[in-house]
C-alpha cells in the first residue's frame, strides 16, 4: 500500500515533465532566431522536417523501451535529451548545429511520448482508481495548452534583450523534467504474459487480435492527425483574413486556453453523455468544424475555429483513455507510441497536399475538402469500432 501511495505522485511529476515540454518560450521568435543567424524560409522547414522524422522513425521503438526497460528510464533520458537539444541551440551559430539540435530534440520527445500516458493511467491503476485516468489526462492535456498559451508573450519580452535570450530560459525549463523524471515511480504490476515482448508480437496484438483495440487507436489517430492539421492551418487562415499581426498574438493563446480549460473538463462531458455519443460528436464534429470554416470563408470561421478547438479539448483525453482502457499494461507504451507515430504519418502525408490544394485552389476550398475526407475517415472507423464492440459483447455472452 506504501509503494502504491507513492505511485500517486507521479501525477504532480507528469505535469512538470508536461509543462517543461510546452512552455515554448523560443516558439514565437524561432524565424527571427534563424534568419539572424543567416538562414531563410527553406532552412525552417527543413529543420522541422528532421525534428518531425526523429519523432517518427524513434517513436514505436522508445515506447517498446519504455515498456520493457521502464517508462521511468525513457522519460530520463527524453528529459535529459531535451535539455541537451536546448543546450545547443544556446552557443550554436549555423544550420548543423542547429539540425543537430533539433535531431537531439526530436529523439528526447519520442522517448516521453507515449510513456508519459501509460505511466499516469498505470499510476491510476494501482490505486483500483483508473476511471480518474479521463479526468487526470484532461488536466494534463490543458496543463500544456496553458503553458503554451503564455509562453508566447513571455518569449516575445524575453526576445527584447536578444532573440538568444529565450534559448537560455528555455534549457532552465527543459532541465526541470530531469529531476522529475528521477521521481518517478515505476509500475510493476500488470499482468505479465498477456503479449510476447517484441514489436512484431505487439503490432500483431493490436491491429490483428485485439479489433477493438485496432479501430480505437484508427479513430483516435484520424482525429489527431485532423486536429494537428488544424494547429499549422491556424496561422494559413488568419493570413487568409487579412488578420493584423497584433490579433495573432490573442488569438493563438485564446484558441490553446479554450482547448485547455475544455479538456480538463472533458471527464464531465463523457459522464454524462456516455462513450459512443461522445465517439460521434468528436469524430463528426470535427470535420464539421473544417467544412463550416471553409464554407464562411469570413471571420465568421474565427467562431467555428473556436468550436474546433473546444471539440478538440474533449477529444484528445477521451479517445486516448478508452485506448488504454483495453490495453494490457505491458505494452501500453508500445501502444500509445503507436498512436502518435501514425498520426505524424499521416501528417507528413497529408500535410504537403493541403498545402498544395491550398495554393492551388485556395484556401477555404482545401479546408472544406480535408473536412470531408476526415468526416469520410472518422466515420468509417466510428461504425468498426461499434461493430468489433458489439461482436465482443456477443462472444462475452456467448
Amino acid at each position: 500500500m506504501k509503494f502504491q501511495r507513492l505511485l500517486s505522485l507521479n501525477i504532480p511529476q507528469l505535469y512538470i515533465i508536461k509543462l517543461s515540454k510546452w512552455l515554448m518560450l523560443t516558439m514565437p521568435v524561432v524565424f527571427l532566431f534563424y534568419k539572424e543567424n543567416g538562414l531563410g524560409t527553406k532552412e525552417l522547414f527543413i529543420l522541422r522536417a528532421v525534428y518531425s522524422a526523429a519523432i517518427v522513425i524513434l517513436e514505436v521503438p522508445s515506447g517498446y523501451i519504455g515498456d520493457f526497460w521502464g517508462r521511468r528510464n525513457s522519460m530520463i533520458i527524453g528529459s535529459i535529451l531535451g535539455t541537451a537539444g536546448f543546450g545547443i541551440y544556446c552557443f550554436a551559430g549555423g544550420f548543423y548545429g542547429f539540425l543537430a539540435a533539433e535531431l537531439i530534440l526530436g529523439t528526447g520527445q519520442s522517448f516521453i511520448s507515449g510513456s508519459d500516458s501509460a505511466l499516469l493511467y498505470d499510476s491510476l491503476l494501482s490505486e483500483k482508481r483508473e476511471n480518474e485516468y479521463l479526468r487526470a489526462e484532461g488536466r494534463l492535456i490543458s496543463i500544456g495548452n496553458y503553458a503554451e498559451a503564455i509562453a508566447a508573450p513571455i518569449g516575445v519580452m524575453l526576445a527584447g534583450f536578444s532573440l538568444r535570450t529565450p534559448y537560455f530560459f528555455q534549457t532552465l525549463i527543459a532541465f526541470t523534467a530531469f529531476p522529475a523524471a528521477l521521481m518517478l515511480k515505476e509500475y510493476n504490476g500488470g499482468k505479465k504474459g498477456a503479449v510476447k515482448n517484441n514489436i512484431a508480437s505487439i503490432l500483431g496484438y493490436a491491429f490483428v487480435k485485439n479489433k477493438s483495440l485496432k479501430w480505437n487507436i484508427i479513430v483516435s489517430s484520424v482525429t489527431g492527425a485532423a486536429t494537428l492539421s488544424m494547429a499549422w492551418l491556424v496561422q494559413p487562415f488568419f493570413a487568409h483574413l487579412n488578420l493584423p499581426l497584433y490579433l495573432y498574438g490573442i488569438l493563438i493563446p485564446l484558441l490553446n486556453l479554450t482547448a485547455g480549460f475544455v479538456s480538463s473538463h472533458a471527464y464531465r462531458f463523457e459522464k454524462r453523455f456516455g462513450f459512443i455519443k461522445t465517439l460521434f460528436f468528436v469524430t463528426l464534429g470535427v470535420p464539421a468544424m473544417y467544412i463550416f470554416m471553409g464554407i464562411a470563408d469570413s471571420f465568421l470561421s474565427l467562431g467555428f475555429m473556436f468550436i474546433f478547438y473546444m471539440i478538440r479539448g474533449i477529444a484528445t483525453p477521451s479517445l486516448k483513455n478508452h485506448i488504454n482502457i483495453i490495453t494490457p499494461s505491458e505494452i501500453r507504451a508500445t501502444v500509445l507510441s503507436i498512436r502518435n507515430l501514425i498520426i505524424r504519418l499521416a501528417f507528413v502525408f497529408l500535410g504537403p497536399v493541403l498545402g498544395w490544394y491550398a495554393d492551388y485552389s485556395g484556401l477555404a476550398f482545401a479546408v472544406c475538402c480535408a473536412g470531408l475526407f476526415f468526416l469520410c475517415a472518422g466515420f468509417f472507423s466510428s461504425l468498426n469500432l461499434m461493430r468489433s464492440r458489439a461482436e465482443e459483447s456477443l462472444e462475452f455472452s456467448g
